[in-house]
Order: C-alpha cells, then sequence, then structure tokens
C-alpha cells in the first residue's frame, strides 16, 4: 500500500521528505505536488521505475517524459544550451514551464524522443518537490498525473492513494495544486515555439 507523507506545502519536513526520497532510491514511482500538477516521478536511471511510471498513464515509448531539476544549472547538464536559449530558461526557471531541448549525453537514450533526441526539462518552484529534488540528489523523471481515460489531473493527495495505492510507493499530500498544466516551449529549432499555453505565462517568456 502507498505511503502517504502529509507535509507542509511552504515549510516541508525534511524527515518525511527524505523518507520518500528513500521510496525513490528503491526503485518506488511518486505522486508529488509541483507548481502545476501532481505529477509521477521516479529516478532517472532506473528503467524498472520508468517502466512502472508509463504503465500507470499507459503511455508507450514515444511520448515524452520530463526531467524536473532542481535549479537552472542542473538543467543544463541534461541539455544542450546556447546563449539565447539560456536567457530564456533564466526567464522562465523556477516556474511553471516545460522547455522542450536537445538531450545531452547525460540523458539515458531511452528516455530522450526517439526520432529528435530531446527532452522536456523544468525546475518546479514548488518547495515540496524542491526539497525532494535536494534529499534525492539527481533531477527526477516526471509526468503529469492524468489517468487514462480522464482528461484533467488528479489534485487530492488522498484520492490519488486511493487509486494508485497498488501502483506507487508513495503520495506526497501538500494539499491541492493549481490544477493547470505547465506552458510548453519548444527550445529545440530555429525560434521558440509554444505548443501549449498552460500555467506559465508566455509574456514573462516575450512570448
Amino acid at each position: 500500500m502507498a505511503q502517504l507523507f502529509t507535509v507542509h506545502p511552504d515549510n516541508p519536513q525534511p524527515r518525511l521528505l527524505k523518507q520518500a526520497a528513500e521510496l525513490l532510491h528503491g526503485g518506488g514511482v511518486l505522486a508529488v505536488p509541483t507548481d502545476s500538477c501532481y505529477a509521477l516521478v521516479c529516478h532517472l536511471d532506473d528503467k524498472t521505475a520508468a517502466d512502472a511510471l508509463r504503465r500507470i498513464r499507459q503511455l508507450d515509448d514515444k511520448q515524452l517524459l520530463s526531467l524536473i531539476c532542481r535549479d537552472l544549472g542542473e538543467l543544463a547538464a541534461y541539455a544542450r544550451v546556447d546563449n539565447a536559449q539560456y536567457r530564456l530558461l533564466k526567464l522562465g526557471t523556477p516556474g511553471p514551464f516545460t522547455f522542450i531541448l536537445e538531450a545531452s549525453k547525460e540523458v539515458p537514450r531511452r528516455v530522450s524522443h526517439p526520432q529528435r533526441k530531446t527532452i522536456g526539462l523544468r525546475v518546479s518552484a514548488h518547495p515540496v518537490m524542491q526539497g525532494l529534488i535536494e534529499l534525492h540528489h539527481a533531477p527526477l523523471l516526471a509526468t503529469t498525473l492524468i489517468l487514462p481515460g480522464q482528461d484533467e489531473p488528479l489534485n487530492d493527495a488522498h484520492e490519488i492513494r486511493d487509486e494508485l495505492e497498488k501502483q506507487v510507493a508513495g503520495v506526497i499530500d501538500a494539499g491541492a495544486c493549481p490544477g493547470v498544466p505547465t506552458t510548453v516551449v519548444d527550445l529545440s529549432g530555429d525560434a521558440p515555439a509554444l505548443l501549449r499555453r498552460g500555467r506559465g505565462d508566455p509574456a514573462r517568456l516575450g512570448l
């Protein structure tokens, strides 16, 4: 049965986040709040956990997953970033934006887009996600927590636990998220392209 960690949304208890991070290191999938929606996350280098994450969402290997990083410096280690791209990333991080970038060699081939060799990257401003990544000591592979056949992401930790109690190792409850997915910006081409308008205001990036 999935463990439920009830934490303060602004000052999450390190003891509880450490326990959650240990589940990640043990190969577990967690449901975690972000500054947009709840997300399913797992350890980047754990293929079994990544496969489990895809099964929950019923995603095939052609559908892009994202990496949630601790900060812009960590993000830049997993993508090829030029000066113009870096300026846009600086404007949008941390925040509710996902950026599509050319993946670096640090990203496992099975995680990046099979044809385009791109990866979605973000830096969440949510204190719980920030604290979890810091204790995990690595970025997290992630996808928005929308169950198969549904259009809206789940936004109640107890409902998430009831729905996924046998499929995830834990759920971190910090209250409801805004419930609006990230704004997705493709920076892998010649010019920035707005792929999805979400919680992040494109005007913040000059788009």
